[in-house]
């Protein structure tokens, strides 16, 4: 789930180490190549800017009220943000199954492809039918463009920076899911995987899936994060419509609650539960657990000092 709150084609990467093989757009001279990051203020969109950053890249960090205007509802501010991009990040909001998102992709995709940007990195979500969707919208209307597709299961700063952060700091985990176990995915890992795809030319054409180690259930992460905050968290499920009535009451538009309320029981009934090697066949390195992130995100300052 990649709600930016995040299937039967599974192709994970060729090789086991990071490459430093350069960008399209790259000159012979060493020029540093401009990429394009959307969203660039969520939970992937600034990781991966940092990232490129580091790398010497020039970054082009799209936002509504950022230096580059971007705005995945106005569709006017995609085509100046592409101009003279050699490559570009596409995280969309709220996510790749949302209605609209093909259309959106394929308006995208052929600016991309106008404005002569060699490669897109496409994060999509992991077993979601309408994302597989909005993703061939994109490939098909990027004519020439070298695309690569990340799927991400759920991420795991969901709990301490999206939509479950307040829930968790009141000492809830509240969410439909059951008993089902989710093998949650670290932000960072994602991030460190998208740069190699933006990076390295054998990614193109690439659909790399990503997860953590091991599915974890919302009742371990709850005694995890309790753990690692030292105060008491418990998981509270409850049912698709109880959950939609949860999100209309904190004002989102009812449809929009029954579609997200719906998207995260649909992706937590089961069929996500297995694990993949995405992570260590692109970056070398198995993913971090679901433990380790805890630790570091309640508790890692508080051990340091």
């Amino acid at each position: 789930m990649t709600t930016q709150t995040n299937n039967s084609q599974n192709n994970h990467g060729t090789h086991d180490a990071p490459s430093t093989e350069k960008t399209p757009g790259t000159q012979d001279g060493g020029t540093a190549p401009t990429v394009l990051v959307t969203s660039a203020t969520g939970k992937t969109g600034r990781r991966v800017a940092e990232r490129l950053a580091a790398r010497g890249a020039t970054v082009r960090a799209g936002s509504r009220t950022g230096a580059t205007p971007f705005d995945w509802e106005a569709p006017e501010t995609w085509a100046p943000a592409l101009r003279g991009a050699d490559s570009a990040y596409v995280a969309y909001y709220p996510d790749l199954a949302a209605p609209g998102a093909a259309e959106a992709m394929r308006t995208f995709g052929r600016l991309a492809a106008e404005a002569g940007v060699g490669r897109l990195t496409l994060l999509s979500g992991r077993g979601e039918p309408e994302a597989v969707a909005a993703e061939e919208a994109l490939r098909e209307a990027a004519d020439g463009v070298e695309l690569a597709v990340v799927r991400a299961s759920f991420f795991a700063q969901n709990f301490n920076e999206g939509l479950l952060a307040e829930g968790v700091a009141e000492g809830a985990v509240v969410f439909p899911a059951g008993d089902t176990a989710e093998p949650f995915i670290d932000a960072d890992d994602l991030a460190d995987v998208v740069v190699e795809t933006l990076s390295d030319d054998r990614h193109a054409g690439r659909t790399h899936e990503l997860t953590g180690p091991r599915p974890v259930g919302f009742a371990e992460v709850a005694a995890e994060i309790a753990r690692a905050s030292g105060r008491p968290v418990v998981y509270a499920p409850v049912s698709e419509a109880e959950y939609a009535g949860m999100l209309a009451g904190f004002g989102l538009p009812v449809p929009e609650a029954e579609w997200l309320a719906n998207l995260f029981a649909t992706l937590l009934d089961g069929h996500n539960a297995s694990v993949t090697d995405g992570v260590k066949r692109v970056l070398g390195r198995d993913p971090r657990a679901f433990a380790d992130f805890a630790t570091e995100a309640w508790d890692g300052p508080a051990s340091a000092s």
